[in-house]
């Protein structure tokens, strides 16, 4: 009797090393940021499009890629309803703002469903990191869908994506999704910039604040998982009624008070890249 373990093959050992993922840049762009919250309905796009426009603000060149496939908002928030160009080869992004802007949206009619499996959204996203003529950008800001599925893989794993911006609204049941985002972006090795709590009070006109979430729980969440803690976004009617005009706050009007708060948030993040 010997208690000499079999040693393994160089097959078997092959297949139990962890696997790492070739990570291309998209062409044209220095830095990629997602966007993400893992929940829907936490007002994830109309964050997306003002640090775009923030970041457009304090000098950088941004692109703002609509990765939600299903859901796209870009087209709502911006105002576009024509259809980029193409050479045959290569999608033109549409430049709205001074933002390079492309999204599922602009090629599809706005009311159409995309009953799309898997495959044909990997397919989309795709195109649109390696097939559309970004040019020159410091900054693609990628607006992601809810969930951690077929396009949080896609990105996670094919695509060097140089950091993750969590956006969370304060209550158990968003920040429940959050925190499985949080492990996801863990697991595949994406680097969280930090929490972001988004609509987290409402200002009253005798200016008292109003905790209609709940308070605290994306800081706390932050502090649970040892990441940044960006900041609170107070929520207003004007926000979501610049975004329906098609003109985000930020390009409305940038001494806005939220978007004094999104052009803080922007700094940071160009602090993290561009010294």
């Amino acid at each position: 009797m010997t208690d000499k373990k079999p040693e393994l093959s160089a097959a078997m050992k092959r297949k139990l090393q962890p696997k790492v993922f070739k990570k291309n840049p998209i062409i044209g762009t220095k830095f990629t940021i997602a966007i993400s919250s893992a929940k829907g309905g936490v007002g994830k796009s109309t964050f997306a499009t003002n640090l775009a426009l923030a970041l457009k603000q304090i000098g950088c060149k941004v692109g703002l890629l609509d990765a939600d496939i299903y859901g796209p908002s870009i087209p709502k928030m911006f105002g576009i309803k024509e259809k980029p160009k193409s050479d045959g080869q290569k999608l033109e992004p549409i430049l709205k703002y001074d933002i390079q802007c492309m999204s599922i949206g602009f090629l599809t009619d706005q009311e159409t469903p995309m009953i799309w499996r898997g495959p044909m959204v990997t397919s989309a996203i795709k195109t649109f990191t390696q097939k559309v003529n970004w040019k020159d950008l410091d900054f693609i800001i990628i607006d992601m869908p809810p969930g951690t599925g077929d396009t949080q893989l896609t990105f996670s794993q094919d695509i060097k994506m140089d950091g993750a911006i969590i956006v969370s609204t304060p209550q158990e049941v968003a920040l429940l999704d959050v925190k499985r985002g949080i492990k996801m972006f863990d697991k595949l090795g994406v680097k969280i910039l930090g929490l972001v709590d988004n609509m987290s009070y409402f200002l009253g006109d005798n200016g008292k604040k109003h905790n209609i979430f709940g308070e605290g729980g994306v800081k706390r969440t932050a502090e649970e998982f040892k990441k940044k803690f960006l900041g609170e976004i107070m929520i207003d009617p004007i926000v979501g009624k610049a975004a329906d005009d098609g003109m985000p706050i930020v390009e409305l009007d940038p001494n806005n008070k939220i978007s004094k708060i999104y052009i803080e948030l922007a700094s940071k993040v160009k602090s993290e890249f561009i010294k």
